[in-house]
């Protein structure tokens, strides 16, 4: 069964080539996969880099957490799976303003002076 890495303090110019170069060290890499800003598209600083089996995964783990890669030490261990996030915005809506008065006649009673 393979076993997913989170892999953070990454270099901003690491590619996933570089990841699965490295990570190759430990036994077989079946994806790296390096996280990016969805409106930039520059990278977000870690990857999530997926071993062929939990053994390699600890051998990953115990070779390159803590270790030098591009200048910057990593942090290597087993990803978590996503908590479930509440929806965005949160809290009461707040209404502003109101109907605005009416200006002018609006018909029915009339002056007659």
């Amino acid at each position: 069964m393979s076993t997913k890495l989170y892999v953070g303090n990454l270099s901003f110019d690491t590619t996933e080539m570089d990841l699965q170069d490295h990570f190759a060290q430990a036994g077989s890499v079946t994806e790296a996969a390096l996280m990016q800003d969805k409106f930039t598209g520059k990278s977000r600083g870690f990857a999530f880099v997926t071993m062929s089996s939990a053994e390699e995964a600890q051998k990953a783990i115990s070779m390159f957490h803590g270790q030098n890669f591009q200048n910057r030490a990593l942090t290597v261990n087993e990803a978590r799976p996503r908590e479930d996030r509440p929806g965005g915005g949160g809290g009461p809506r707040k209404s502003f303003g109101g109907g605005g008065g009416g200006g002018g006649e609006r018909g029915g009673y009339q002056k007659r002076y």
